[in-house]
């Protein structure tokens, strides 16, 4: 649970940091490339190559160009047809898809997963609903794309290392997550990308360095580790706490309006997800 907590913490100041430096003034395409190559550097020194599952490598590329990938090209580009509250709004579904997905790979039904998700995205739409103006139809499927990608990296991360329980640690083999990542993020530059909006500030090249190092490589690397230390339900819970922890490290420091009521409502709702989680696992054995 502690490197979830910890994720949800540096990708609290990411949304920060994209918002105030880099939407709008960097190319999307270039963000997601320099976040991806800083990430696959950090890890090709420790990276092997023989020795491990076929099936273990083949998933992690795919994982990577899912959850990274995939992800972020669609989020990234979700900015240029919906405000930040929309898309905030959008992504809230992320638990729901990260549960049935878990269920369908494992060929179960878990009742108490799948309403500790509900419960959480309400807790979401609680804190972030607005009312939608103007043309948002193709924002919000971008968004529900993006949401299917990033949770089925997330499950077949989690999957893979359960079904595969290497002696090798993770950081041994985890930069093969970054390279399927580069499969898709460097064709997208190269075919979509504008040159005119490279970085061209100091603290646009540092933001890019901090959300490449900080948010994707040990992000991602903590975000996958902490997901085989805990149930379904809960990684799925997991996903909707972004939503409170990044409003209020905005609020916080870019002294952003919002109304705090709801943001205290919202973080209650998704608390209550958590329990509604402890208590289907304590329900579970006495039912079987």
């Amino acid at each position: 649970m502690r490197y979830l907590l910890i994720v949800t913490g540096l990708w609290a100041f990411s949304f920060s940091l994209i918002g105030e430096y880099l939407a709008g003034r960097v190319d999307s395409d270039f963000a997601v490339l320099a976040r991806v190559l800083i990430a696959a550097l950090v890890f090709l020194p420790f990276t092997l190559w023989r020795g491990l599952p076929r099936g273990l490598l083949a998933g992690f590329w795919l994982a990577g160009a899912l959850q990274f990938g995939v992800t972020y090209l669609c989020l990234y580009r979700s900015f240029q047809v919906l405000t930040v509250p929309e898309v905030l709004l959008f992504t809230v579904l992320t638990p729901i898809y990260v549960t049935l997905l878990d269920d369908a790979l494992a060929r179960r039904f878990s009742p108490w997963a799948l309403l500790a998700a509900l419960v959480a995205v309400l807790g979401g739409v609680i804190i972030r609903f607005d009312r939608l103006e103007g043309d948002y139809l193709l924002g919000f499927l971008l968004l529900q794309l993006a949401n299917l990608t990033f949770a089925a990296g997330q499950v077949l991360c989690r999957r893979l290392l359960l079904r595969y329980p290497v002696e090798q640690p993770l950081h041994r083999f985890f930069g093969h997550f970054f390279l399927g990542a580069l499969l898709l993020a460097l064709p997208s530059f190269l075919l979509f990308g504008n040159p005119d909006k490279l970085p061209q500030t100091a603290v646009q090249w540092s933001v890019l360095a901090w959300m490449g190092l900080f948010a994707t490589a040990l992000g991602m690397f903590w975000w996958v580790k902490g997901s085989t230390r805990v149930d379904a339900g809960t990684l799925a819970v997991m996903n909707e706490l972004h939503v409170p922890a990044g409003l209020l490290v905005n609020l916080l420091i870019w002294n952003r309006d919002f109304d705090l009521p709801r943001l205290a409502a919202g973080g209650v709702v998704i608390l209550l997800a958590m329990g509604l989680l402890h208590l289907g696992r304590r329900r579970a054995p006495a039912l079987a």
